[in-house]
């Protein structure tokens, strides 16, 4: 059963009780009170109205519009009164540096984040793109200003907190405004629809992808709310530990399942850390086996180990390549969790809505580009290690060998999407293999 749609058919294997949540009167009576609770702590959120306005509750706006409600109201908050204005908000965010409730440097970050996020969703032509801004941005800072106040740790294996406030959903909905749907392509959606019937079955599948964004987990979950709300709401992402401990990123990470690791590219940033990353990389890799164990679970990694770049000449985006042992000590963990597995390559394509930094970056803090524009997902066939490996003449051969299979597919994948989105060919990018639809919310 799903949050945003709900699947009767799903309801029979649907395991954990985290996606039966439901947004009753109780639920968003107790995030209301969670919000007023925020509000004293951080009054700079509080914002002014004329004196002779009427207050804008929850309740009106149910009443007034039978279309889903702006981003922030299905968790309790009411819309941002009527006469706040982005400069209430980022007042507000001095206000707070003056206290010593924040850091200058996240107050910087924070004030850059919301002019670029608010000239992206300005960029959709959507009418109400002001309200959609300021709606989104007064929740996002609540979530942040309560995480700098009371950091949230996170262990080896994350679970979406859904209650009492839904980060899941408030990581959907930040997102949404974002993506271009009509311009928006996923490949082979009858695929994920296989997948939803293995983990029905209780068996395992591994999406092996490239990685693009920090919106990556939110694109996937949006282009495939509308047909596959169970993938959407349950994936696990591999994640590294920079989207867990920057205070911008860790609202939205905390919306999503994670299993936390530390990425090869950053292990010896510190060196003093890296028998502690080491460490803590082996406790994960043990969640993940007992995970996998358990059955019935969708977990997605990209081998990479960060994310896609573009090229320095060309300029020309295309995945990084997989690093070989990664991958195939994944498909270890699969090989030896006494259940069915499926591992499937698939392809992403989001970095005009979020493109990372040119370079990677030791620092924690980096600067966020935003944009509005199409994204894509594709998958292909699973793949078959012993298929895949049938003529080498060595573990280490058929390790390469398996590792290049996926990458290729990954690769074959972007560039229909990336024919698709950036080439504007749209539907007539589809290949024999490889069927572009397009989802509900793009007509």
């Amino acid at each position: 059963m799903s949050i945003l749609s709900p699947s009767p058919t799903l309801s029979v294997y649907t395991k954990n009780p985290r996606v039966s949540v439901s947004l009753t009167p109780a639920s968003l009576s107790s995030s209301s009170f969670q919000n007023r609770s925020i509000l004293r702590r951080f009054p700079c959120l509080t914002f002014s109205r004329a004196p002779n306005a009427a207050a804008e509750t929850f309740e009106d706006k149910k009443c007034c519009s039978a279309s889903r409600p702006v981003s922030g109201s299905e968790f309790g908050y009411s819309h941002t009164s009527i006469d706040a204005t982005d400069q209430d908000l980022l007042f507000g965010i001095q206000r707070e540096v003056e206290a010593g409730r924040l850091p200058k440097s996240i107050a910087q970050a924070m004030e850059e984040l919301y002019q670029n996020y608010k000239t992206a969703v300005l960029q959709s032509g959507n009418p109400h793109a002001e309200d959609i801004v300021l709606s989104n941005m007064r929740v996002a800072f609540e979530r942040m200003f309560l995480d700098v106040k009371e950091p949230f740790e996170f262990l080896p294996y994350h679970e979406a907190i859904l209650e009492p406030f839904n980060y899941y959903m408030f990581g959907q909905d930040y997102i949404r405004p974002l993506i271009n749907f009509r311009e928006s392509y996923v490949g082979n959606v009858s695929l994920f629809s296989a997948m939803e019937e293995q983990l029905k079955q209780g068996e395992n599948v591994i999406l092996i992808s490239n990685h693009q964004s920090e919106a990556d987990p939110a694109v996937i979950a949006l282009l495939l709310e509308t047909t596959n709300p169970y993938i959407s709401e349950n994936i696990i992402y591999v994640a590294g530990d920079r989207v867990i401990t920057d205070p911008l990123c860790k609202p939205f990470s905390m919306g999503r399942n994670l299993l936390c690791v530390y990425s090869k590219k950053h292990m010896n940033d510190v060196p003093e850390l890296a028998d502690m990353k080491r460490r803590a990389n082996t406790r994960s890799l043990k969640e993940m086996a007992l995970l996998l164990r358990g059955g019935s679970k969708i977990i997605w990694i990209a081998p990479s180990g960060g994310r896609d770049r573009p090229d320095p000449v060309t300029n020309q985006w295309f995945p990084a390549p997989f690093d070989a042992t990664s991958l195939d000590n994944m498909r270890r963990l699969v090989d030896h969790a006494g259940v069915v597995g499926h591992i499937y390559p698939l392809a992403i394509l989001c970095h005009d809505i979020m493109p990372p930094p040119p370079q990677v970056e030791k620092e924690i803090g980096e600067k966020r580009l935003i944009s509005f524009h199409g994204t894509g997902i594709s998958v292909a066939p699973e793949i078959n290690f012993r298929t895949a490996t049938a003529s080498c003449g060595s573990p280490e051969e058929a390790k390469e060998a398996y590792s290049q299979a996926l990458y290729d597919s990954v690769c074959d994948q972007y560039n229909v999407l990336q024919s698709a989105i950036n080439g504007k060919k749209g539907f007539e990018a589809s290949t024999s293999s490889i069927s572009l639809s397009q989802t509900l919310q793009s007509l």
